[in-house]
């Protein structure tokens, strides 16, 4: 019998390209596809699903991740497949928190999208190994350590350097250390820059 999956993502054009992969395999079928991670939550609870196929980042209400949580939490019989397009360092570490059965990114992943819904309904989790490396100024994302780049998101936020160091447990002091070396390396002049070109590059995805 065809798994029943549910298709979300705020992008028409992906769900139609998502619907034209499905309705070309024998052993799926459309459940619904919808626009909104919020609204996926709502028809886990009311109808059938085997699997839903969601984004992360989505326009309006919740996010994906958030969604796939309460998806989890209702019912763990249903999997999960996260997509996204979007390299934030933190996406992987908050899907497998969030029960996210496997993990599949748009348009760098050499695994084909049908290969991982067939392998996560066979019972394994499949996530890439690392997340994909992008250019912010000079620099390569596996250039930042882990702290820069926590740093780096409380910038983004809008944070000032006593509250990144009350937030982190570190000094104010070693906060702005951490600043110095994020200019250093990204060769930005100001963190306004820095912040701007985080969230443009999609390193740091602002919840």
């Amino acid at each position: 019998m065809p798994y029943n999956v549910l298709i979300v993502d705020d992008e028409s054009m992906v769900r139609v390209g998502f619907e034209s992969i499905l309705r070309d395999a024998d052993n799926y079928t459309i459940a619904d596809s919808l626009d909104s991670a919020e609204a996926a939550v709502d028809y886990c609870g009311r109808h059938s699903v085997d699997l839903v196929l969601m984004d992360v980042v989505m326009s309006h209400g919740i996010n994906g991740l958030e969604a796939a949580r309460r998806i989890k939490e209702r019912n763990g019989n249903v999997k999960v497949v996260i997509v996204t397009s979007m390299a934030e360092v933190s996406f992987l570490r908050k899907a497998r928190a969030c029960g996210v059965d496997s993990f599949w990114y748009k348009d760098l992943q050499k695994t084909p999208i049908l290969t991982v819904l067939d392998r996560t309904m066979a019972g394994e989790s499949i996530y890439p190994d690392t997340t994909p490396t992008l250019t912010i100024g000079n620099a390569s994302s596996v250039d930042l350590t882990s702290k820069e780049l926590e740093v780096l998101r409380e910038i983004v936020s809008g944070a000032t350097d006593q509250e990144i160091a009350d937030k982190l447990f570190i000094s104010a002091a070693t906060v702005r250390y951490h600043i110095k070396s994020l200019m250093q390396k990204t060769g930005y002049r100001n963190r306004v820059e820095l912040a701007v070109n985080a969230c443009t590059e999609g390193l740091i995805v602002v919840d």
